[in-house]
């Protein structure tokens, strides 16, 4: 009878998997940075990016996880 292992470990799959997360880490870092400076635009400068109050507080509320 052979010895089966259900086990599946490779140090490929686990760096993989690290910088998958490493990744996932600094988009939500990114997201949450772009959301602080949005939400200290001035009403100037939404007017002149053409977005108003109401669609800054929105995305500026958004969690970082959620696109």
């Amino acid at each position: 009878m052979a010895n089966i292992s259900l086990h599946y470990t490779s140090q490929a799959t686990l760096a993989g998997t690290v910088a998958a997360f490493g990744q996932i880490l600094a988009t939500w870092r990114e997201r949450a940075k772009q959301r602080r400076e949005l939400a200290n635009l001035d009403y100037r400068t939404m007017r002149d990016l053409g977005i108003s109050p109401t669609d800054v507080q929105f995305e500026a509320s958004k969690p970082f996880w959620r696109v």
